[in-house]
């Protein structure tokens, strides 16, 4: 039996989901050699990310790898995974997808439960900047890099910040429990978090029918929603756009959203359909027609 080359990131976080993949496929009787690879988005901790043309900045080494055959499998994290793939890469799993929250972790006040004019959050997310000024369009949001315990480090040491949010999946997945954190409720996800995504070369039906066992439908039919939404809306990672798709009884339902940088415009938009294969585009073309469209031409004259 052919060994399979899994490659990853080499972040705890990344590391962590690996080894899911890893653990999932040996219990099917197949040999797993996991290979570390650095990506550009581990090589500059100090840039935020919309300043780094972050479309594909945590898959890149991944993907030609993938492509020059040196690994057989990629693992990433769905919401990183530009909406358009790299020619010749193919998406054979969508495993069961984790909490797509996102986490306020703070360290003395909740903001929630106290009304603070003074309150600084850090995220390097514009999308999380946005939603959260929204909210408090008087806090300061300060920008964050580094995987989610390097996170931690800096938000403890930096007297500077008072809070910075992370995904809830990821915190999970690490283990991480902390007493001074709380879910935020009001705050729509980036299209697939949560999600793990599992690549292969399209002409390698080998490791693509091995990893089509990992997959869980109903959380690939969800994120694909998600990323039409993404899709069609023109945007990518740099621009805050939320969205999250689920199924309730046997309909599709989407949220979704775009918000200037400073929270102040925003429209949003909800649907629910039997079709899951328009939903996302059906979404997409709404927002655009209700106001949309102006905040995403805003946003990429910005760029």
């Amino acid at each position: 039996m052919k060994v399979l080359k899994l490659g990853t990131r080499n972040s705890r976080l990344a590391l962590w989901q690996a080894n899911y993949v890893k653990s999932e496929l040996e219990s099917e009787g197949y040999e797993i050699e996991i290979v570390e690879i650095i990506s550009q988005g581990e090589k500059d901790l100090i840039s935020p990310l919309y300043e780094l043309g972050v479309q594909g900045i945590f898959t890149k080494e991944l993907d030609m790898a993938l492509l020059n055959g040196s690994i057989d499998i990629a693992v990433h994290s769905l919401k990183d995974v530009p909406t358009v793939y790299a020619q010749g890469l193919f998406l054979a799993a969508v495993p069961h997808r984790g909490n797509h929250k996102d986490v306020l972790v703070y360290k003395k006040d909740n903001p929630f439960a106290i009304n603070r004019g003074d309150f600084t959050v850090a995220t390097s997310s514009l999308r999380r900047k946005a939603q959260w000024l929204k909210r408090f369009p008087l806090h300061a949001v300060v920008p964050i890099r580094g995987n989610v315990n390097s996170r931690l480090k800096k938000l403890k040491e930096d007297s500077t910040m008072d809070a910075a949010i992370f995904a809830a999946a990821g915190l999970e997945r690490l283990g991480i429990q902390l007493d001074d954190s709380v879910e935020i409720a009001d705050i729509l996800p980036a299209p697939s978090q949560g999600a793990l995504g599992v690549f292969c070369r399209k002409d390698d039906a080998y490791s693509v029918d091995i990893c089509k066992k990992l997959n869980d439908e109903t959380s690939r039919i969800a994120t694909s929603i998600e990323r039409d939404f993404l899709y069609h809306l023109d945007g990518g990672c740099t621009m805050p756009i939320g969205a999250y798709a689920e199924l309730k009884g046997d309909l599709w339902n989407i949220k979704g959203c775009i918000l200037s940088e400073d929270g102040q415009q925003e429209v949003s938009v909800e649907l629910e359909v039997e079709n899951w294969e328009t939903i996302g585009r059906l979404a997409a073309k709404q927002l655009l027609e209700s106001g949309g469209k102006e905040i995403r031409n805003s946003l990429i004259k910005r760029d």
